[in-house]
This record gives C-alpha cells, structure tokens and sequence, in this order.
C-alpha cells in the first residue's frame, strides 16, 4: 500500500473493486467450510465441489449413491433421468458406473452448481443438468429414473414433513413407476408404511450404525417388499474380483408384517440396527437369532446364546431391576463402576441427567439399557459380547 493506491481506493471504482472483492472472498470461505463438511459424506470429491447448506444436507452420501448406482447399471440401466438432482450427488455416482444421466434441478443456483461439479469430476460428457420442472421432462427418453424429492421448504429451508407438499409432489413421484418401469424414490427415513405404493420394495440404510436414508424401488427394480442395508465404512474397503474396491454391506430382507414372539429377558441382548427396527424387520432378525422380545413394543431381543451378527449389539446382561435410581447407584458404587453407555427405548428418562444423578466413581465400565418388560420401568446392567460371540 502507497498513497497513490490509497487514492485509487478511496474513488468509487476503487470501493466498487473493494466491495467485490469482499463478496468474492466471503464466498470462498462459505466454500471452503462447506468442502470441510462434506468430506464426510463424498470423501476426497468433496474438495472440488461448489455446494449450498440446504443441499448439502440434503445431499446423498457417496457410498449410499455409489451403491445405488452400482444396482441400477446391474438392472440394465444405461440411461437416466435424475428428477430434481440437487448439487448431483447421485446423478455423479450414476455417472461413475456408466449410466448418461438427464439430470433436472428447478432452482436455478443448485442447477448450475450440480452442471459444475459434474465438470470438476471429469462427467460433463456423462451428465446433463436442465434447470426445469421436473414434472415435465419427457421420461419416454430414458430406461429409468431417480427422483429425491425436496422435502425442504423453498426460502426458508424448513423441513417438510408431509409427502404431498414435497417437490416434486408425491402423486408425481409415486406415479413415476406406471411410466418408467425402473424407477427408485429416495424418501426419508421416518416414511409412513402406509405410504409405500403395493409392490415397491422399501429400503432403509444406515451407515455404521446411523440411519440414512430411505428408498422406494419401483417396477422392475423391485424385491421382497422389506429390506435393510447395513452399510460399514469403518470397516475398511473389500477387494472385488476386478480388484476394485467396495464398502462392506449386509442385507436382511422379508414382508415387513412378521411380529416377534414375547418371552423372558434371557442371557443375552440384541440391540437391532436402526435400519432393522425401521424396516419392521425385527421379527425376521429375531428368527435367525433364535431370540424373542421382552415387551412386544420394544425392538430389543432377548436370547440365550451369544451368535455373531452385523444386524445387531450384542450385549450380556448381568443384572435385571426394576427401575429405582438409589438400587441402581448402590450397585454401580459396589462394583466400582465410572463409566457407562447409556442406551434406551420404551424409556422417558435422558441418558445425561441420569448418568449425573449416578455420581459415578471408579475404574469400572459397564452398558445401561433402559427399557420396559413386561410393561416395567427396568433397567439392564450388561458387558459387550466381543464380536465373534
């Protein structure tokens, strides 16, 4: 800096040149903070991404769209429509496996950032993003399609939770599988079963041990009419027969509509995957485990062999009472216990405030589940089972 620059600074264009430069730098940052977030859902692609906060949130993770992609170019898909693409999150996943992808997005910014990614990952040639309605692109073009609805409110960026104020609406996104005959709709989670359309495969999916997100695969693409999918990236990358690498992934699959007998806590405690309990596929994993349910109500299994499973936490239980603060204190104070995980269903009380009431000391550990059986406030004293059983 010099007096003449100094000058220049102080006439209009120099504040007009400092006024731009600001907002150039302002965006750079949001940029880069939001690039940090997204590591975790797209790993190193994310470096190269332009993304807003409403999509990212909204955004598929890589390893869940890579997936998906992967079973759809297995059903023959080679081209596809991505009905309301976001920043392209799934429609680059398509890509990646060989599909051409038609991708619609009806704000503009997300349009144009979604065209840009797709550039910055080397698929410009793969995928074409319109900045349109979705409800008019012509589907006769394409062998299937993929639609996420926005389940936020546009301006304000509130979640909706009712499906017939989504966007594209739900009578659309459900009357896709009468014209594309291999149609998915990515839905949330917390979907009513009531809305899953007669002869759609539902699909819940979670990722080391969170609940992501859910599908509706339609028509051709359909299977049993339930399924879990485990998905493991902390279990590090398995080797195909080609040498490429894949996420580790287990599948539980039936109707949806089994229940679970009811019997005696017994030895051992299976904490189903959340994917599991959504999918009412607790009756299905009860079976395999030889396990039943201590309340009909709770989605924890009681059994009395410890059997290797990923669709659950196993657990021995060491102790069985009746719900009574100073029971509980007396016993973890005898045993010297200072640390516990504290884990819940059927359950009013929050895990914090009761492991303050505690007044925890010692070198201890143990697992606390807070439950009902039978109907009764109980809690669970437990050990981990080591994998393997």
């Amino acid at each position: 800096m010099d007096l003449d620059l100094l000058a220049v600074l102080r006439t209009p264009e120099g504040s007009a040149a400092l006024a731009a430069a600001g907002r150039v730098a302002a965006a750079a940052l949001t940029q880069a903070e939001l690039r940090r977030r997204a590591a975790g859902k797209f790993g190193a692609a994310a470096a190269g991404m332009f993304l807003t906060r409403p999509g990212l949130e909204q955004a598929t993770r890589g390893v869940v769209a890579g997936r998906r992609a992967a079973r759809l170019r297995a059903a023959g898909v080679t081209t596809l429509a991505d009905l309301g693409c976001g920043l392209g999150a799934d429609a680059l996943a398509a890509a990646r496996a060989g599909i051409r992808v038609y991708a619609v997005e009806a704000d503009p910014l997300t349009a144009a950032m979604a065209a840009a990614n797709a550039e910055a990952a080397g698929l410009a040639d793969l995928v074409t993003v319109e900045c349109g309605d979705a409800t008019e692109f012509d589907v006769s073009r394409v062998e299937g399609a993929f639609c996420d609805p926005a389940r936020r409110r546009a301006g304000t960026g509130r979640r909706v939770f009712d499906p017939n104020s989504y966007s594209p609406p739900w009578d659309f996104v459900t009357g896709l599988a009468a014209r594309v005959p291999r149609t998915v709709v990515k839905v949330a989670p917390g979907l009513d079963h009531a809305l899953i359309p007669a002869g759609a495969e539902a699909e819940w999916v979670s990722v080391d041990g969170d609940l992501v997100e859910a599908a509706l695969w339609c028509g051709e693409l359909a299977g049993g009419p339930r399924r879990a999918t485990l998905l493991r990236e902390k279990e590090g990358p398995l080797l195909n027969a080609s040498g490429s690498k894949r996420v580790p992934s287990y599948h539980l699959t039936g109707t949806g509509a089994q229940e679970a007998e009811v019997g005696p806590v017994r030895r051992f405690l299976y904490d189903p995957d959340p994917a599991v309990v959504r999918a009412h596929l607790v009756a299905e994993l009860a079976t395999d485990l030889d396990a039943t349910l201590a309340d009909p109500s709770i989605a924890y299994l009681y059994a009395d062999v410890a059997r290797p499973t990923p669709f659950a936490r196993c657990l021995e239980i060491t102790d069985v009472l009746p719900f009574s603060l100073k029971r509980l204190r007396a016993l973890l104070r005898e045993r010297r216990v200072g640390r516990v995980e504290i884990r819940k269903r059927g359950s009013a009380l929050e895990p914090e405030k009761l492991r303050r009431d505690l007044r925890l000391s010692g070198e201890a550990a143990a697992d606390l589940v807070l439950t009902r059986v039978a109907g009764d406030p109980t809690v669970l004293v437990c050990r981990p089972v080591p994998v393997g059983g």
